[in-house]
């Protein structure tokens, strides 16, 4: 059987024409497809995610409410177990999902560092400096106690940020500065501790 060079020819043009060697420009276009396709899923999966974090702490219930500084306070009594008490005013706090944690509990939290502050520079140093002798150490205690209490809110309430992503950068320094008042107060533990009447609330 013989077959002209023009069947040959056709027939070559047929199979390259039906060959599956790709595109170049074609091919280009359709990585370039793929990587943004799959751009736009990890966005809208870490979208998911960010959202599903925010409505956890958003249905979570507050569980503290708000009070005037001398109905809170742990100055008063002795001193040496000031980290318990302070402890004891955030234990409703669930700790174990801070990223729960509810922004008003939060905005309580940091009102707590901030009266205690107030408290600390307007009453407790002009007290202290007032004093002399027994008077004046048992005011310092109440004073050490008060910054424990201070610090506790200031902690809780970067733990908290950090858990929720927010800024914890200060988290380490606030942490040391809790440590060393604790150890002040387990120091003094037993002695006399006063209080310092102060207006404010959280």
């Amino acid at each position: 059987m013989r077959f002209s060079f023009t069947t040959i020819s056709l027939a070559l043009l047929a199979l390259s024409s039906a060959s599956p060697v790709p595109n170049p420009k074609t091919s280009t276009k359709t990585a370039a497809a793929d990587v943004a396709k799959a751009a736009s899923t990890q966005a809208a999966t870490a979208k998911a995610a960010k959202g599903a974090t925010a409505a956890t702490a958003a249905t979570a219930g507050s569980v503290l409410t708000s009070a005037a500084y001398n109905d809170f306070q742990i100055s008063s009594g002795t001193a040496g177990k000031a980290e318990a008490e302070a402890n004891a005013l955030f234990a409703d706090i669930d700790t174990s999902n801070l990223a729960a944690v509810s922004a008003s509990d939060l905005k309580i939290i940091q009102a707590t560092h901030d009266v205690a502050e107030d408290a600390e520079v307007e009453a407790f140093n002009p007290a202290v400096d007032a004093a002399t002798g027994d008077a004046a150490t048992a005011l310092q205690n109440g004073k050490i106690k008060n910054k424990v209490l201070k610090l506790t809110a200031t902690v809780l309430a970067l733990q908290v940020k950090g858990a929720q992503g927010g800024d914890d950068s200060k988290l380490a320094a606030e942490q040391t500065k809790l440590a060393k008042n604790i150890q002040l107060d387990v120091a003094a533990a037993g002695e006399p501790s006063t209080a310092v009447p102060f207006t404010g609330s959280t």
